[in-house]
């Protein structure tokens, strides 16, 4: 990264001899006016940039860290892709295995009748 010469006072303080021949002060004047303008948004945008910079960074360490920590299954909580048809197929079976169970019980009474 290069460095950077000049604060947005810097050239506010900047003074120029006169010279025969020379520029129009004036002119100077409202050019370096420019310049600090536009110097002054760059330092805000690059500080900006640099703050939302470290804030990414910082949770792709977190994000990072999560992810070693959930492929080595030390800790946390199971990362899972379960759908509402997954539970329901779930259900279905847990619902035969119990109910089934008692169904074939009724069903084997019945016939002894």
């Amino acid at each position: 990264m290069e460095k950077i010469n000049f604060t947005p006072k810097d050239i506010v303080n900047k003074n120029f001899k006169p010279k025969m021949r020379g520029y129009d002060p004036a002119d100077v004047d409202e050019f370096l006016d420019d310049v600090i303008k536009d110097y002054e948004t760059y330092s805000k945008e690059t500080q900006r940039l640099q703050m939302e910079n470290d804030r990414l960074v910082s949770k792709v360490d977190e994000l990072t860290k999560q992810l070693a920590v959930g492929k080595s299954g030390q800790t946390g909580r199971p990362v899972s892709n379960v759908t509402n048809m997954d539970i329901l197929k779930r259900l279905s079976n847990l619902e035969r295995h119990v109910f089934g169970a008692q169904l074939n019980d009724d069903a084997n009474r019945d016939s002894r009748f």
